[in-house]
């Protein structure tokens, strides 16, 4: 996951390694790959909510969420995503993610 300010795109916080942030996933939205950091950019942007998921294995044994938006409340944007046999799908990390912020008082 990543955090950044909307308009410019700077991260202020990066949860997991960069190794993890920089894997090329199934975009699950039309073909081609992409990067949390290139969601973030989209999200940084236009402040517009994400939530996309789809298999990310060809025999649809492991999958990709993908979910981003503004942080209420705040100039910040964050963009996330999760993959493996059990990931969650994009809009329920949206909205696990929205109550977590909630709950750490980064947003209202």
């Amino acid at each position: 996951m990543l955090i950044a300010r909307g308009g410019s795109g700077q991260v202020l916080y990066r949860y997991n390694s960069a190794t993890a942030c920089d894997r090329e996933l199934p975009a699950c939205q039309g073909p081609g790959n992409t990067k949390v950091g290139g969601l973030l950019e989209a999200t940084a942007k236009d402040r517009q909510p994400r939530a996309r998921s789809c298999t990310s294995a060809a025999a649809a044994s492991r999958g990709v969420g993908w979910a981003s938006g503004p942080i209420a409340g705040t100039d910040m944007v964050y963009a996330a995503m999760m993959e493996g046999d059990r990931a969650f799908p994009g809009r329920m990390m949206a909205d696990r993610l929205s109550g977590a912020f909630r709950r750490a008082k980064l947003s209202k």
